[in-house]
């Protein structure tokens, strides 16, 4: 049995979900998040991750199956299980971010040729 099978005790594995949360919540700008996601996850799990909010935003931008498989290299179970997990507000809360900052980009892209 892998470590990660056997059943924790139920307050300890939220009182170690919430110091785990809090050092995310902690972490100051980019470059620490990703220095420390990279070095806390091995490569396959940071891939996995990261092809899972990769999916997310581009079924949301409309993007087929086929397209998604075809350049994150993922299979169509994957793609469906990311999909049926969509309307979680984790996912919503991140697609949310994603595109706020997909919005100032913009503007700041607007402005800038507005001040030249």
């Amino acid at each position: 049995m892998r470590t990660s099978d056997k059943i924790l005790n139920p307050s300890l594995k939220k009182e170690i979900g919430n110091i785990f949360s809090q050092i995310i919540t902690d972490l100051r700008d980019l470059s620490e998040t990703e220095t420390f996601l990279k070095d806390f996850f091995n490569e396959s799990e940071y891939e996995a991750f990261s092809k899972r909010l990769a999916i997310a935003y581009w079924l949301k931008k409309g993007r087929s199956y086929n397209n998604i498989k075809d350049n994150l290299k993922v299979s169509s179970a994957t793609i469906a299980t990311v999909q049926s997990m969509m309307n979680k507000e984790g996912f919503k809360l991140a697609l949310k971010k994603i595109e706020a900052e997909e919005w100032a980009n913009q503007w700041t892209e607007k402005i800038k040729k507005f001040i030249k």
